[in-house]
């Protein structure tokens, strides 16, 4: 419950220990995991002192309990195991030191430790981590590679040599940092953030060499895994050997079976590259080369058709085919000129024989009236009347001396 508590009625420091000690004394026992970083078994002592620390978190808890408890669990309990304890929260209100009195101590096998695994692994898959869209490509050749691995391990020493063999430019930024205990996954994850923050780093490699489930265990870390799936930098894991598979691979942008091919898949090898270069270039020296001779043979073939070899010879044949039509054409056109000649003097025949022009050279003749009209009938001619008389060559005037009579 809250207290009341001012400045000029404060409580003493002892006070407070034994609240917080009544407190705590209220809570039960709970089942405790962690990883044992220090253990003190004094001689003819009672009483076994140890350190538990969660290896996600840099959180520890001192934890007693007794030689007996202990004992139990001894030949295969040490320094680095992973235990699960059923221990009561204590506290020590003379130091105000909180701390665990534990009365019973389970290590975890490598059993539980796969099952555990196993079902934190489907746990990740089913939100997405491992998903294969989530993979980013590596860049073909990198600048600046970050590293992280134990100091002066033979997987730094794998990659580096490796590397500057494929190719002598490549440039590292190294981290080393402790790869197994209890304070292997918080130094991973800061290095690892630290490289992903910089901007000059095109690709992360995380290596390690082989060990035990319990060693590569920092490695399959949840903590971990969460924060190499957020990195905005591909990210490589080398860790153990071809059989060993941590988290750390799953959520990897590519995993290396071991340090060496990460060096070998990550930086490429300037004795391939320059003969895939020259492969390239011979490649595309045949291809313009018979591109080339095809055009000319194409080239040679045209030049040798009888119209490039004697361009007027299709002049001339044009020539000729002109002079031909012309002559035709001169022909049909004096054939219809002729027939048509020939109708014309047929029908100018047929005119002349029917003209009155003919008529009056048979010596007859035409008789009109002084306005010019014909004298078709005597009735229309006056006594005394003039006419004018139109014979074949000619005309005459003419007087009617006599009425016509019917």
């Amino acid at each position: 419950m809250a207290v009341n508590t001012s400045p000029d009625a404060p409580l003493p420091v002892g006070q407070v220990s034994r609240m917080i000690g009544g407190w705590i004394d209220r809570l039960g026992a709970v089942w405790v995991e962690g990883q044992i970083t220090q253990l003190s078994r004094r001689p003819g002592a009672g009483v076994v002192f140890l350190t538990l620390r969660d290896p996600s978190h840099d959180v520890s808890l001192s934890v007693t309990c007794y030689r007996a408890v202990f004992d139990r669990v001894a030949d295969v309990v040490s320094e680095g195991a992973r235990v699960v304890v059923l221990a009561k929260p204590e506290w020590y209100a003379p130091r105000g030191q909180l701390s665990l009195r534990a009365t019973e101590i389970r290590p975890v096998g490598v059993g539980e430790l796969l099952a555990r695994l196993e079902q934190l692994k489907k746990a990740l898959a089913a939100e997405g981590l491992f998903a294969a869209e989530r993979k980013r490509p590596l860049p073909f050749l990198p600048q600046l590679i970050g590293l992280v691995c134990g100091r002066a391990s033979a997987a730094e020493r794998d990659v580096l040599e490796n590397a500057r063999h494929r190719w002598p430019a490549v440039r590292f930024e190294v981290r080393n940092v402790p790869v197994q205990g209890v304070h292997a996954v918080p130094s991973v994850m800061e290095a690892v953030k630290e490289l992903d923050s910089a901007p000059e780093v095109d690709v992360i490699i995380v290596a390690r060499g082989g060990g035990s489930v319990e060693d590569l265990l920092p490695f399959s870390d949840e903590q971990l895994v969460r924060a190499v799936s957020a990195c905005r930098t591909p990210v490589v894991s080398a860790i153990g050997h071809e059989p060993d598979t941590p988290l750390l691979d799953l959520v990897a942008d590519l995993r290396a079976s071991t340090p060496t091919d990460a060096a070998k898949r990550v930086v490429p090898d300037v004795g391939e590259e320059l003969a895939r270069v020259r492969q390239l270039r011979e490649r595309a020296l045949r291809c313009v080369t018979a591109h080339l001779d095809r055009e000319e043979r194409g080239l040679a073939a045209a030049r040798a058709r009888p119209c490039m070899e004697r361009p007027q010879r299709m002049v001339e044949e044009r020539e000729e085919q002109i002079a031909a039509l012309e002559g035709r054409a001169r022909r049909t056109l004096g054939h219809l000129l002729d027939r048509a000649e020939s109708e014309l003097a047929h029908t100018h025949a047929r005119v002349v024989a029917l003209s009155p022009a003919a008529t009056l050279r048979r010596g007859y003749a035409v008789l009109q009236h002084a306005d010019g009209s014909v004298v078709r009938a005597a009735a229309e001619v006056a006594a005394e009347e003039e006419l004018r008389a139109r014979v074949a060559e000619g005309e005459f005037a003419v007087r009617a001396l006599v009425t016509p009579t019917e």
